[in-house]
């Protein structure tokens, strides 16, 4: 047992990566396929696959954050400015970094960006999983993962992945005690997404935790109370840093970016503008069939999520995602994304991924692939229609 009560296989024989291989070209062949589908469909409608995937929506904004830095905004005739400030820095640096020292453009660079972050998030994923379940759970929630009907999103210039890829290292560095590393991977995730926050908590209250228990059991030890201390104290720097500066830039003080977000009418409700949002749906019959899905869809993540607490996950775990899950559907704005924003609530994929392992690996095998396929096809009609906005 760990100072945080997690269950731990023994020690794992070979290199690190030759016993995470199989989940990542697992993963690598899911995305391939997603890419290969996106491009023939987008054919078929005389449209750019690199364009739906580097220069459209969010991307767009972290482009110009990498070319022009900040200051950039637009406003709509309803009186709204979308300011780029609205977007966290991190996604952007590395896009000028990559397009300094090669021949890619900005926008390119996002996308390697993005294909890099993705295979590390995988790796990131299949560390935690394998580490609490096991190895053939940990290979099952990479490919859980990969095979999200949004998981197209991987793939794009969007920091969905990057986020997902330090939230999964640094909660596998706490799970494991590497505490310095957690905080620091805490404080990179908050400087890539606002639900960075969640990465934080996780650190927190894993934190306090081992504190509490060393005080009602003193004979044990574990990682050095300092080290906990201080990865409290790194974990909200990012975030913490980016908020206070766009606050400066604007002349509005510590709330400056909620005002940015508002420009945007982007908030936290509680999710009464979600719920009414799904209300709406029930005016006339077709709509109330969209309705009904948005209910039983929210129903599934609760339901994963009593799951996970029955299961008995660590705790970090079981904050980050319960933090994840409630920014993303408690947010007032931008229903449409909000399947996009739940990507990195990888804990929630545990429970299946678990039931998963227990079978033959043929029956799971043909259960992946045949939802991989599923996948591919919806993340290359959601790039070709309406997309992730």
């Amino acid at each position: 047992m760990t100072d945080l009560e997690t269950p731990v296989a023994p020690p794992r024989a070979g290199p690190a990566w030759r016993r995470a291989a199989p989940a990542l070209l697992g993963y690598a062949a899911v995305r391939a396929l997603g890419l290969v589908t996106l491009a023939v469909w987008s054919a078929a409608r005389d449209k750019s696959p690199h364009q739906l995937l580097s220069a459209r929506w969010d991307s767009l904004w972290y482009t110009r954050v990498a070319e022009l830095g900040y200051g950039y905004e637009v406003r709509l005739p309803n009186g709204d400015v979308h300011s780029n400030l609205a977007f966290f820095p991190l996604l952007p640096w590395l896009e000028r970094a990559f397009a300094a020292v090669t021949p890619l453009s900005h926008a390119d660079a996002g996308l390697l960006v993005s294909a890099l972050a993705s295979l590390a998030a995988a790796w990131g994923i299949f560390a935690v999983a394998d580490h609490v379940y096991g190895r053939r759970a940990g290979i099952c929630a990479v490919l859980l993962w990969a095979v999200l009907p949004v998981g197209i999103v991987q793939s794009m210039a969007y920091s969905e992945s990057l986020f997902t890829a330090l939230a999964a290292w640094s909660l596998y560095a706490v799970l494991t005690g590497r505490w310095l590393t957690a905080g620091l991977l805490a404080s990179l995730a908050g400087l890539t997404r606002p639900v960075g926050a969640a990465v934080v908590a996780a650190v927190w209250v894993a934190a306090i935790a081992s504190f509490v228990r060393e005080r009602s059991v003193p004979a044990r030890t574990g990682a050095p109370r300092w080290r906990r201390a201080l990865a409290m104290l790194i974990a909200p720097f990012g975030a913490a840093g980016y908020v206070l500066w766009v606050g400066r830039h604007t002349g509005k003080g510590p709330l400056g970016y909620l005002d940015v977000q508002a420009g945007w009418r982007n908030g936290f409700d509680g999710g009464y503008a979600f719920a009414r949002f799904v209300a709406d749906k029930f005016t006339s019959f077709p709509s109330a069939l969209a309705g009904l899905a948005l209910i039983i869809g929210v129903g599934l993540l609760v339901w994963l999520y009593v799951i996970c607490v029955r299961q008995r996950q660590p705790l970090p775990l079981l904050v980050y995602a319960g933090v994840v899950t409630l920014l993303a559907l408690c947010a007032s704005s931008y229903f449409g994304s909000k399947p996009r924003l739940l990507l990195p609530a990888f804990p929630l994929l545990l429970p299946p991924a678990l039931a998963l392992a227990r079978l033959r690996t043929s029956r799971s095998a043909w259960v992946l692939g045949g939802v991989a396929v599923v996948s591919a096809v919806y993340g290359a009609f959601w790039l070709n229609g309406s997309g992730p906005p």
